[in-house]
């Protein structure tokens, strides 16, 4: 757990809420291709349309225009024709206007390849028919480098998608959910649809209500929140308000904040140096977290998240326990309890949590 877990008036808030909860529980019962107008100018005369004596006498003709990102005409770009079941067929040369030309190319479906010097190899397939003069839509280039910058950055959200998954097994004791700790110390940052997803499955975790379930009875066994009153009616408030807590909290602090300033709301377990370096290491968890690139911040997703979501909670408890002093007052109680729990994640739970990661995968490793 990390800055996110939060007691505010004895209500539970952030990330981990079902395990705080189970432990509180314990101790009381004793988140195509862009289309663009295609160049339709005359049939360009400087350039190489070299075709095999195979091709049919018979057939339609395909044109088009390469250009660079910058919508630059690019000459020189060798462009290849191969026909549905076949590998290779005629190639030509795109001329000083950027244009290409293939005359008597046969009717069916085709691929067309383009291959040039520092860019990225690209495809476009269509279907031709007899008599038709096709102008294919204007084919645009990306330098090779560009390419391999957005496969790296589509491999890094696939890392994080299988490390999440692997998150995803982490129960305490085999039951209660333990999503939001990484056993992976350079894990692959989430992206927001991922912190909303883990954050959804944390919420509708079976486990999450039982353990909710618990509370509210323990709640209801002491009387506390005596404004709610006993019997089923005091029950059923009590579970919403400990449930509502759980949802707005983990939302709040774990989904919709850390995806707008772009923080990691997850606890990544430290496990070696020693027993001080590891201790100081969970209580400043409480109040930093890593961001999204990797550094090392003020975790101002998860306080902030903390104070709204006590805010938010002051319309559905009972008038004896709302109020901003309270509200501030606990903030305070909470971090402090959140370090502590921390310190659980660090020293305790991994040895009750099984289904860990072996090994570290690294983000930046293709």
């Amino acid at each position: 757990m990390s800055c996110g877990d939060f007691i505010l008036g004895g209500r539970i808030y952030g990330r981990d809420t079902a395990v705080w909860l189970a432990l509180a529980a314990l101790l009381s019962a004793g988140s195509a291709r862009g289309q663009d107008t295609p160049n339709a100018a005359s049939l360009p005369s400087n350039q190489s349309t070299t075709q095999q004596a195979s091709e049919p006498q018979q057939g339609g003709v395909i044109r088009g225009t390469v250009v660079d990102k910058t919508g630059t005409l690019l000459s020189g770009v060798r462009v290849r024709l191969a026909h549905e079941g076949q590998t290779t067929g005629p190639e030509v040369t795109s001329g000083e206007d950027g244009q290409f030309t293939f005359v008597n190319a046969a009717e069916g479906t085709f691929q067309l390849t383009f291959i040039a010097a520092s860019y990225a190899t690209q495809t476009y397939s269509g279907t031709l028919h007899t008599g038709e003069v096709l102008a294919v839509p204007q084919i645009t280039l990306q330098l090779a480098t560009e390419v391999t910058t957005v496969r790296v950055e589509e491999n890094t959200v696939e890392i994080a998608q299988e490390q999440m998954k692997d998150q995803e097994k982490q129960r305490v004791l085999g039951v209660i959910p333990n999503f939001y700790v990484s056993y992976v110390p350079n894990a692959a940052p989430l992206n927001a649809r991922q912190k909303y997803e883990l954050a959804w499955k944390a919420t509708v975790d079976p486990a999450t209500f039982l353990v909710t379930g618990m509370i509210a009875g323990a709640q209801q066994a002491t009387n506390a929140y005596k404004g709610y009153g006993q019997g089923a009616q005091g029950y059923a408030k009590r579970y919403g308000a400990t449930y509502g807590d759980i949802i707005i909290g983990t939302f709040i602090g774990s989904a919709i904040l850390p995806s707008i300033m772009k923080q990691d709301p997850r606890y990544f377990y430290k496990g070696t140096g020693s027993t001080k370096s590891r201790f100081w290491y969970a209580i400043s968890n409480a109040v930093i977290c890593k961001g999204d690139n990797g550094k090392w911040q003020v975790c101002y997703s998860s306080l902030l998240g903390s104070l709204a979501a006590g805010g938010i909670s002051n319309a559905y408890y009972p008038e004896s326990d709302r109020g901003v002093g309270l509200t501030f007052q606990n903030f305070g109680i909470g971090i402090a309890a959140t370090a502590g729990v921390n310190l659980l994640q660090e020293f305790v739970l991994p040895k009750l949590t099984p289904h860990k990661p072996a090994k570290a995968l690294d983000p930046s490793t293709p």
